[in-house]
C-alpha cells in the first residue's frame, strides 16, 4: 500500500481523497491543515487530521505527500519546503514560472534523496503530454489548445473581488468557428479574442451599481479585456441551483503534415464534471509513479514529461502488454 498524505483540504484536497478511495493500492494516512485540525471533518474514517506543525518535523510516516495549495503563493513555498522531507506531488499551473519552480524543487529533493513531481493535472499535465506526443510524431505542424466550456476558478475569484459582487461563476467557452477551422487542418493564426469567449454569472449585493460592475469586469486587464465577455446578473437562488458545480474541460488539437499535401489532425479532449476531482485523480496516479521511482533509487524533480506511462498504472507490465498495448 502506498501511504498518502494530503496537505490542504479545499476542493482539490477533497478531490484527491476521492481518488485515493478508487485505488486499491493506496491508503490515505493523514490530511494536514493550517486550520485547527479539530475543525476539519474528512470522509476517510481511518485517516487522521493533523496540523502542518506535525508535518514540519519531517518524521510523518507517509510515502508521498500530495500538496493541494494554490499556484500563486502556496506551492512556490510549500513544494520545495516539503520536498526536502518527503516525496511530493503538486499541481503548479503557472506555465511561465514552471522552469524556476522545477529548479527549486529539484534542488530540495535531490539534496534530500527524494522525488518531487510538479505540475500534475490536465493543463499542465495530460494536455502537455499530448502536445509533446503530437509534435514529436509530426514535427511540421501547429498545436492549438482550447479550454472549456468550464468554470475558471481564478477568473471567478477576480470578479468576486469587485466591490458590490457577492458571488460569481465565470465560464470559459471555445469559439466554435475557431475550433472548426483548426479541426479542418487550416492552421489559422488566431488571436486571444478569436479563440475563447467568457461568460460571467454574477450575484450582486443589494443596491449595487450593476452597470459599474459590468464595466469593471469587461475592462479588467489580464482577465477579460482581451475577450468578448457577457455578464449575466442572477439571484443567489439561481447561483446555487444552476452554478454550484465546477465542470471544465477542453481540447488539444494538433494539425501537421507528413509530406507535401498530406495533412493529419490529432485531437485529445476532456469533458469533466468536476475539475478538482479529475485533477486529484491525476495527482494520485503520479503519486504511484513517485513511490515507484523513489523505490528504484531515483531522486530529484520530475514532470509528467519525464515519466513512462507504465509507472502510473496499478497494473503489472504483463497486464498492460496484454490489455492496453
Amino acid at each position: 500500500m502506498v501511504k498518502i498524505g494530503i496537505l490542504g483540504y479545499g476542493n482539490l484536497g477533497r478531490g484527491v481523497e476521492a481518488a485515493v478511495k478508487k485505488n486499491s493500492d493506496m491508503e490515505l494516512v493523514a490530511v494536514y491543515t493550517r486550520r485547527d485540525p479539530k475543525s476539519l471533518s474528512i470522509k476517510t474514517d481511518t485517516a487522521a487530521v493533523k496540523s502542518t506543525a506535525e508535518l514540519d518535523t519531517g518524521k510523518e510516516d507517509i510515502d508521498v505527500l500530495i500538496i493541494c495549495g494554490g499556484s500563486a503563493t502556496d506551492l512556490p513555498e510549500m513544494t520545495p519546503k516539503y520536498a526536502a522531507m518527503y516525496n511530493v506531488i503538486d499541481s503548479f499551473d503557472t506555465h511561465a514560472k514552471i522552469p524556476q519552480h522545477f529548479a527549486n524543487v529539484d534542488k530540495a529533493s535531490r539534496e534530500a534523496g527524494k522525488v518531487g513531481i510538479i505540475s500534475c493535472g490536465w493543463d499542465p499535465g495530460m494536455f502537455s503530454l499530448n502536445r509533446v506526443y503530437a509534435e514529436s510524431v509530426l514535427p511540421d505542424g501547429e498545436a492549438y489548445t482550447f479550454w472549456g466550456k468550464g468554470v475558471s476558478q481564478g477568473h471567478s475569484d477576480a470578479v468576486r473581488r469587485i466591490d458590490g459582487v457577492k458571488d460569481c461563476r465565470q465560464y470559459t467557452i471555445p469559439v466554435p468557428a475557431a475550433l472548426d477551422r483548426v479541426r479542418n487542418g487550416e492552421n489559422p493564426e488566431l488571436t486571444t479574442r478569436e479563440k475563447h469567449t467568457r461568460e460571467c454569472f454574477v450575484t450582486a449585493e443589494e443596491g449595487a451599481d450593476l452597470e459599474r460592475i459590468e464595466n469593471e469586469i469587461k475592462t479588467m486587464p489580464n482577465y477579460f479585456s482581451d475577450y468578448d465577455t457577457t455578464v449575466n446578473f442572477i439571484t443567489e437562488e439561481e447561483m446555487k441551483r444552476d452554478h454550484s458545480g465546477l465542470p471544465h474541460g477542453g481540447s488539444v488539437i494538433y494539425s501537421g503534415t507528413s509530406s507535401d499535401g498530406t495533412k493529419h489532425v490529432i485531437e485529445y479532449s476532456l469533458k469533466l464534471d468536476s475539475n478538482p476531482e479529475f485533477t486529484g485523480s491525476v495527482l494520485v496516479a503520479y503519486a504511484r509513479a513517485a513511490f515507484r521511482l523513489y523505490s528504484e533509487g531515483v531522486k530529484g524533480a520530475k514532470t509528467v514529461l519525464d515519466i513512462a506511462p507504465a509507472y502510473l498504472s496499478a497494473k503489472s507490465g504483463k497486464e498492460l502488454r496484454a490489455h492496453c498495448l
